[in-house]
């Protein structure tokens, strides 16, 4: 006899377990079906390792440069397995906080591949080819996403790497070529360059992250040219074959690039391939699971939220459309629209933005003014001796509400969540101007760009 539920939810990321987790609160009989990892890709192959990494080729970078701030380390060695070994401590403490979280609300976890097989129906198959039915009232899809590599590249993932492999890898390479100049390429651009590895990145279009406001990328490709990562924009990869000692590609304008390893950062696709989609009668576009407002699939009781949307494919998205879908299952009043969403990249210095761009309020047809406040000028910058970035604020010309901000310093990730707030609680640029902020800090440079585009500088 199958088990009943009142909601049964596929994928066990940060979508998905967030979602079992509010259900649970609500006194909701939940289960929880994953196939690899609980925690997603987000704390397995994604956001964690790669931020835990990070971390450690800031120290490095920090170390490295030290005698021009008097410290002077006489020889510095990188283990790089130990840099593993950590990286993996980190993902097992994680994730055993969140199968303690899903054990103690009494959600029924189900270790396998969930497929539907109706409006009320999902089947579990576990990795030994075992089979149950569930039956439940509300079904959440959270899937996720995998990464995406072009055809035309070798199928070979001991050297044409994906981000899924490269976080297992127990030695530097001496050369990575990078494909993709978007945040994900960026990051593992500056992880590895900082760890000694020449790095060479190639984006098809014309700038790195083409995706983001066009100062942020210029000001990335200076910092990338400093680090001594080589950048080629506008450019294709035409081949990208296997050899004995590694990878070649071949670049239009029949440029060559030889190179250890390979890593492919070219988007991101859903994984909903296979389970059950039109057997339930969900829509879906190119595999994006179609949703409204409420992440409501257009099957009533059926739900789905995070990457398999294609809304915005970020872990922090996900989980705030767990809170919609968990709320509009059990009655409460809730939605996204997805406008004011704070998004990082992770390089050193981090990058930091929510809103338009300026070219996106452009395309809008929206009159705005805009400025901009460079670190040079701001005195943690100076004292952290970080003062390549700035601060940039878009914003409604007549009233002066706050269209976009992109922030670039250290800690740009966390200070950005400042102009998030203004925007989510209508505030305009006066009320930014009239709060306090602590000096010295780096997001004192928010007020400053704020008093400039006012028409009132103080220091810049």
């Amino acid at each position: 006899m199958a088990q009943r539920y009142n909601t049964v939810v596929i994928g066990a990321g940060p979508g998905g377990y967030v979602a079992a987790l509010h259900l649970a609160n609500a006194k909701q009989k939940v289960a929880l079906i994953e196939n690899k990892h609980l925690g997603g890709t987000c704390l397995n192959v994604g956001c964690i390792p790669t931020k835990a990494l990070l971390h450690d080729s800031e120290l490095v970078a920090g170390i490295r440069n030290g005698a021009a701030r008097g410290v002077n380390v006489a020889k510095m060695t990188i283990d790089f397995a130990k840099m593993m070994q950590r990286k993996n401590q980190v993902i097992q403490r994680l994730q055993g906080g969140v199968r303690s979280l899903v054990k103690s609300r009494k959600i029924d976890l189900f270790e396998g591949t969930g497929k539907l097989t109706g409006t009320n129906q999902v089947e579990v198959t576990t990795a030994d080819g075992q089979t149950q039915t569930l039956e439940t009232d509300n079904i959440i899809i959270a899937t996720g996403s995998a990464p995406r590599v072009p055809g035309v590249f070798p199928a070979d993932r001991t050297k044409v790497m994906t981000s899924d492999e490269i976080l297992s890898i127990n030695e530097l390479p001496k050369k990575l070529l990078i494909v993709g100049g978007g945040y994900i390429g960026c990051e593992f651009a500056t992880l590895f360059a900082e760890l000694g590895v020449e790095v060479v990145v190639v984006e098809m279009l014309d700038r790195l992250l083409p995706m983001q406001d066009q100062d942020l990328s210029k000001a990335l490709a200076k910092v990338f040219k400093n680090a001594g990562i080589t950048v080629h924009t506008s450019t294709g990869v035409e081949k990208l074959e296997v050899t004995r000692k590694g990878v070649q590609a071949t670049l239009s304008g029949d440029v060559t690039v030889p190179a250890d390893l390979a890593l492919v950062c070219t988007g991101r696709g859903p994984v909903s391939g296979d389970m059950g989609l039109e057997a339930a009668g969900v829509e879906s576009d190119n595999g994006f699971v179609l949703i409204d407002e409420q992440c409501r699939t257009n099957v009533a009781n059926i739900y789905a939220i995070g990457d398999v949307t294609g809304k915005v494919q970020l872990a922090h998205v996900a989980s705030r459309q767990a809170a919609v879908a968990a709320n509009t299952i059990v009655g409460r009043q809730d939605s996204e629209d997805y406008a004011i969403v704070p998004s990082a990249v992770y390089t050193h210095p981090e990058i930091g933005m929510v809103g338009l761009s300026e070219d996106q309020a452009r395309e809008q047809g929206l009159k705005f003014k805009t400025a901009a406040f460079s670190m040079q000028a701001s005195g943690m910058a100076t004292a952290y001796g970080e003062t390549e970035g700035f601060a940039k604020l878009i914003v409604g010309e007549e009233f002066g509400e706050i269209l976009g901000a992109h922030l670039m310093c250290p800690h740009a990730a966390d200070a950005i969540h400042e102009i998030a707030v203004l925007m989510k609680s209508e505030c305009t640029v006066h009320e930014l101007v009239a709060t306090i902020h602590g000096h010295p800090t780096f997001s004192e440079a928010l007020a400053e760009v704020a008093e400039k585009i006012t028409g009132h500088p103080i220091h810049g």
